[in-house]
């Protein structure tokens, strides 16, 4: 632990500054969310973090009602996201989600926003900081003269993409005319017209360019939601600058955005909140893990064990699940496998009786796990993933090398530059057969390319750890940050 003595600790009530932070309720933006919050109350921030009443009851389901009690300077509070009432422990259906928080949330949090400057228990708001897809934070903050902040979760690259989208209109490109685009090789084609961005293809664009509807609610969503952040007065990335400046650098000059913050990872710079710190207590996690998992990575040997996690979101036909199942039991490798109740698609998830047999002794199943602690285990040497930028990034602070089998959103786009720009990373094809998948998994278990992309993993490790050192480029972002956005008008 580094000792660190914060600049705004020491602050009465009545000056603390008071950050609200909206994360879209989703466990991949939520749990980076978390960290900021975290890192800005050991900056003195009194913080309050709004989940949405579906997460609210997930969290209580999860870790019990004292998970949402907060401490009396971090709160937390909700607000509606405007969907049919659920008690699912599940994620929603994500484009209707996404629909509704952009309709109704607006007023809900408006109304959140006056009932804490309102409030003599806690400091005046003094900032706002919004998701990147929830950029009704923006007017909310905007209509009671607070100023507010987006944080776009994903990569810089994926944010170049979406700020690109209304050009796939415009060049007649989506929507597609059929479906024959899937598999005619219009996907395969070149697109040398993105600032920023090379060797890319239409297959690497965030996902929801794959549409025929003119009306595709991801589509529209996700395209306005980029543009909208233009209108912000800052922006912040969960990236740092060795790895992504030429698509920092081409959304400040393209889109004249001066105020634009790298401050990852998050995980790395979140050393920085004192161990003892109360924070600590506080649990993000919309699941709970089982942790079982890591007293059995203990009794593997060294860079035995290949981890296999889709996230939180990733569906699948039991079909592919099996597919897997058998690559990985045919590899003959040792793996550690979290298996979600709800991976596959309107399907109960069965794995055949004949592989639990085979594996017995070298691998292991579990529902959830914690993945930090995980990926930080000496045992694990490969990391097979969905290509979430979460597990991407906490794949690489391990020096632990990517199998990467993207499903939607920026998860291709986070993939193509795993593979092909940053070098630590190969891809499974779409449609996995069992006998790829077991190629796949020796070959980066003991195969040149695999020991090749371990080492490039390594060399982004030390890359990252530079970056938030106290003389690197995110932990003076992060300083520059909390001045020139959150409390020069605070």
């Amino acid at each position: 632990m580094i000792a660190f003595s914060w600049q705004f600790i020491q602050m009465d009530f009545t000056t603390k500054p008071h950050a609200v932070l909206v994360p879209f309720p989703e466990q991949g933006h939520v749990n980076p969310f978390m960290k900021l919050a975290k890192l800005l109350h050991s900056h003195g921030f009194h913080i309050t973090f709004v989940n949405t009443e579906f997460n609210h009851r997930r969290l209580i389901r999860s870790k019990g009602p004292e998970s949402v009690n907060g401490l009396p300077d971090f709160r937390f509070e909700t607000i509606p996201d405007g969907m049919p009432h659920s008690d699912r422990d599940a994620t929603q259906d994500v484009p209707m989600l996404c629909d509704m928080t952009r309709k109704t949330c607006l007023d809900p949090f408006k109304e959140l926003l006056h009932r804490l400057n309102s409030s003599v228990d806690v400091p005046a708001v003094s900032c706002v900081i919004g998701d990147g897809v929830m950029s009704f934070a923006i007017k909310a903050a905007m209509d009671l003269g607070i100023p507010e902040v987006q944080f776009w979760t994903s990569p810089a690259c994926a944010f170049m993409c979406f700020l690109h989208y209304r050009d796939f209109i415009k060049r007649g490109i989506v929507p597609f005319k059929d479906n024959s685009y899937l598999t005619d090789g219009t996907l395969e084609k070149p697109i040398d017209w993105i600032p920023g961005m090379s060797n890319l293809r239409y297959k690497d664009i965030p996902s929801f360019i794959r549409t025929t509807d003119p009306n595709d609610i991801m589509f529209d969503f996700m395209g306005e939601e980029a543009q909208n952040n233009l209108n912000a007065p800052a922006i912040i990335f969960n990236t740092f600058d060795a790895l992504e400046h030429k698509a920092v650098e081409a959304i400040a000059s393209k889109f004249s955005y001066p105020n634009i913050y790298t401050i990852g990872p998050l995980p790395l710079l979140a050393r920085y909140v004192q161990d003892d710190s109360p924070v600590h207590s506080l649990n993000s996690s919309l699941r709970k893990p089982d942790s079982s998992c890591l007293q059995w990575l203990d009794q593997k040997e060294k860079g035995s064990v290949i981890y296999v996690n889709y996230g939180s979101l990733t569906t699948m036909t039991n079909q592919h699940l099996v597919e897997f199942a058998w690559g990985l039991a045919k590899s003959m490798q040792q793996f550690l496998w979290v298996v979600r109740p709800d991976v596959t698609m309107g399907e109960s998830t069965t794995l055949p009786l004949e592989f639990l047999e085979t594996i017995k002794g070298r691998g292991m199943l579990v529902s959830w796990c914690d993945q930090e602690k995980v990926l930080a285990h000496p045992s694990v040497r490969a990391f097979l993933s969905h290509c979430g930028w979460n597990s991407t990034t906490e794949s690489l602070l391990e020096g632990v090398p990517l199998i990467c089998w993207p499903f939607f959103a920026d998860q291709q786009t986070n993939c193509r530059f795993a593979c092909t720009e940053w070098g630590i990373g190969m891809e499974i094809n779409h449609d996995v057969k069992r006998i790829e998948v077991e190629a796949l998994v020796r070959e980066m278990m003991h195969g040149q390319k695999g020991e090749e992309m371990r080492r490039n993993a390594r060399e982004w490790k030390t890359k990252a750890k530079e970056a938030t050192e106290i003389s690197g480029s995110s932990y003076i972002n992060l300083q520059r940050f909390i001045k020139e956005s959150l409390c020069s008008r605070g």
